[in-house]
């Protein structure tokens, strides 16, 4: 592919305009497309949670990349702030993990130790502790209804909304072409080289093309005869409302979770379904939501549910994301399947694959994510 774009980002979602923008910092000429508007697929349906994470706390590449992630995130809100003015919404508000059985305490307990060996911050709590810590879970602690909590202090979250709408702005400053409505149907490849991405705006080409397009990115690389693990993941979600934040931390309970926000806003999620890309609601996993926020603290129980939507994770079959080079092709990469972890592991995602694209060593082991392993 030759043209004026140096890196054509087929995918406009967290992955896709973190990419961009990294290399646009980099003098690169970025062209964005995504089949719908910019970053409303699994980038937006999320909860914005950031778990921590210590860069010498494993050499797994994997937790290599969360670490990573962990250090740029506070940077790259500061940074984006200064670019745009938009606030993210980034801030450090600890979480804590719920055991309400036996089996989750022992799960639980298993997990803090985990978390120790990895250099992370945790915190055992007492029903007394957890109860001064978060008054709203007091009743629960009364009633002998949790059997293990702890805490990690270093938890943060974003509004996904807003980082993506800054993320937007800022490749926009930049000079990156933002193209929505523009569904890439196929690649057209010459020997080693990808020609073109035909789209439904017409023909495309650049010096370089990168496959970010979450739960559908399987398509195009089925195309191109490669096997691919990613699947959409259905996840549900809740918005409610209060008149001021009911609690302060992140709570957890396997995998669902209450996310306050600053100004009473309280995520409820969520659900993890196969169900193809069928991003319609249901009425059980809304009530069941709706049943969970109720449960751990009290004063949810009574609010109405002001919003619900669905969102279609990129899962992969082994749990690792795919990033790096097209098998076969010179001009080609992949950086999707990031299932639960697309927010959390953009800001790294893209520094990594930015090094990649301009012919750097990545700084990661990308041999566990290979595209093409299945």
């Amino acid at each position: 592919m030759t043209a004026e774009h140096d890196c054509l980002i087929l995918g406009g979602g967290v992955i896709g305009l973190s990419l961009a923008w990294d290399l646009a910092c980099h003098g690169h000429r970025v062209r964005v497309i995504d089949q719908g508007p910019l970053g409303r697929e699994a980038s937006w349906a999320g909860a914005g949670m950031l778990p921590p994470a210590h860069r010498g706390g494993s050499a797994h590449p994997l937790a290599q990349l969360q670490a990573l992630s962990c250090e740029l995130h506070p940077q790259w809100a500061e940074r984006l702030r200064a670019e745009t003015g938009i606030d993210t919404g980034y801030r450090r508000c600890g979480a804590i993990y719920l055991a309400r059985s036996t089996g989750e305490a022992a799960s639980l307990a298993a997990h803090a130790l985990q978390l120790g060996d990895e250099q992370i911050a945790v915190q055992q709590l007492t029903a007394q502790r957890l109860a001064e810590l978060e008054p709203a879970l007091a009743a629960l602690c009364e009633r002998g209804e949790i059997r293990a909590a702890i805490r990690l202090p270093e938890e943060a979250q974003l509004r996904n909304p807003r980082h993506l709408r800054a993320l937007a702005e800022a490749c926009r400053r930049r000079g990156v072409e933002l193209l929505e409505r523009c569904t890439a149907e196929r690649l057209e490849v010459d020997g080693s080289r990808v020609r073109q991405a035909v789209t439904s705006r017409g023909p495309l080409t650049a010096r370089t093309c990168c496959l970010a397009s979450g739960a559908w990115t399987g398509r195009l690389l089925a195309q191109l005869g490669l096997p691919c693990g990613i699947l959409p993941v259905r996840g549900q979600m809740i918005q409610l409302r209060c008149p001021a934040p009911p609690f302060r931390h992140i709570l957890n309970e396997g995998p669902r979770y209450l996310v306050p926000r600053d100004d009473g806003v309280v995520l409820a999620g969520s659900t993890e379904e196969e169900v193809g890309f069928d991003k319609s609601t249901t009425a059980e996993a809304i009530a069941d939501l709706r049943r969970l926020a109720g449960e751990l603290v009290p004063a949810l129980r009574e609010l109405p549910v002001e919003r619900s939507w669905a969102g279609l994770r990129p899962g992969s079959f082994d749990g690792f994301p795919y990033l790096g080079k097209v098998p076969g092709l010179d001009n080609a990469f992949v950086a999707a399947g990031h299932f639960r972890g697309g927010l959390n592991l953009s800001p790294a995602t893209a520094v990594v694959m930015s090094r990649l694209i301009r012919g750097e060593p990545p700084g990661i082991d990308l041999a566990e994510f290979r595209v093409g392993r299945g």
